[in-house]
């Protein structure tokens, strides 16, 4: 069965350059770069570039006794940048199901997550209708495609997809420094750490006006693939993962009379590795795109915000529609550092279901 659209009518966003998705989106379409230099060094005792939030900003953890246990730093700020970034999309809904990416490792993070994070938001979840997606960048498309799913086959009418990481967090950027990942002076392979919560709020076609709110934009259609030939994998890198995830996105969208892809929003972090899977699924699908095609990658301000990553790119290009400085469909794509792929398209909505 063919996935059905939905409608995007709320948005929450945490970023280094921002703490709302319009001044998130604002502060990168003025080219605003919140990149530095951390509290963090590196083995040769300099220190690490990073896009972290300053304590500042972000609230403190105001949990029950019962719920104050948590069982790493790196988890609690998880739930600290989630908090106020879910409580902005919910729009005081009652009980919404959340579908939620987190790192690929999970951050130790499991259903007592989703318990934790609705008491510090004040955004009472569905938790059992809930769901975690531990697929790092890909992962918010991911739960994406199964929120279409839910919307387009059950009674459900709308239900909250997001994404939360870090990379604030020393055994963590340790790693990293050992798989000579990390990027440093001199040397242009390698992403700069980064850390982000993005929530967005998706209803069936419809449920907008009956909710009262005003769609801003459209989910077309997601696709996912699968990279054997993953970063931490041992079969070549041919980039089939990102490149089925477009094939099966475009045979999706293939009925609705959809125009070519006007402007995409790429999940390049600095990396080379993640540029062999995008020219490789542009040159198979370049049938799709429309000449001159606006190419956004924000990671460049922001650093990498891990698991945050599919669904800020989604909010970017849903804001950028709505206010007319980006041109529909926009097509967004992501890579995680496994075998998870995912591709997005979002479009305009039609002017008498924007009014």
């Amino acid at each position: 069965m063919r996935t059905q659209s939905a409608e995007i009518l709320g948005l929450g966003m945490v970023a280094p350059v921002g703490l709302t998705a319009p001044a998130v989106a604002a502060a990168l379409r003025a080219g605003i770069v919140r990149v530095r230099e951390s509290a963090f060094v590196d083995r040769h005792s300099e220190p690490i570039l990073a896009g972290f939030l300053d304590e500042e900003f972000l609230p403190e953890l105001s949990l029950p006794q019962a719920m104050l246990k948590v069982p790493s730093a790196r988890y609690a700020r998880m739930l600290r940048l989630a908090s106020s970034a879910l409580q902005q999309a919910a729009h005081g809904l009652s009980k919404p199901a959340l579908l939620l990416a987190l790192p690929e490792d999970g951050g130790g993070v499991g259903p007592e997550f989703l318990e934790q994070l609705a008491h510090q938001s004040g955004v009472e979840l569905d938790v059992r209708g809930s769901k975690l997606f531990p697929q790092g960048r890909a992962g918010g498309l991911l739960a994406l495609a199964e929120a279409l799913r839910r919307l387009g086959t059950a009674s459900l009418e709308q239900v909250l997809v997001g994404g939360v990481d870090t990379y604030c967090d020393l055994p963590l950027l340790d790693a990293l420094w050992d798989e000579k990942r990390l990027r440093v002076q001199g040397l242009s392979d390698g992403f700069v750490p980064g850390e982000g919560a993005s929530f967005m709020l998706l209803g069936r076609p419809g449920r907008g006006r009956r909710l009262g709110l005003t769609p801003m934009a459209r989910v077309l259609g997601v696709g996912t693939g699968v990279e054997k030939g993953h970063l931490y994998g041992t079969e070549p890198h041919l980039g089939e993962g990102l490149s089925d995830a477009f094939r099966e996105l475009f045979s999706l969208v293939a009925g609705q009379a959809v125009p070519r892809v006007r402007c995409v929003y790429a999940g390049l972090n600095g990396e080379s590795f993640w540029s062999k899977e995008w020219g490789v699924s542009y040159l198979r699908h370049s049938r799709y795109f429309e000449d001159g095609f606006r190419f956004e990658h924000p990671v460049d301000c922001t650093g990498d915000p891990g698991a945050a990553l599919g669904p800020m790119l989604v909010s970017l290009a849903a804001i950028g529609i709505q206010r007319g400085y980006r041109d529909a469909p926009g097509l967004i794509w992501c890579s995680s550092d496994r075998e998870a792929r995912g591709a997005a398209l979002v479009g305009a909505v039609p002017r008498q279901e924007a009014r």
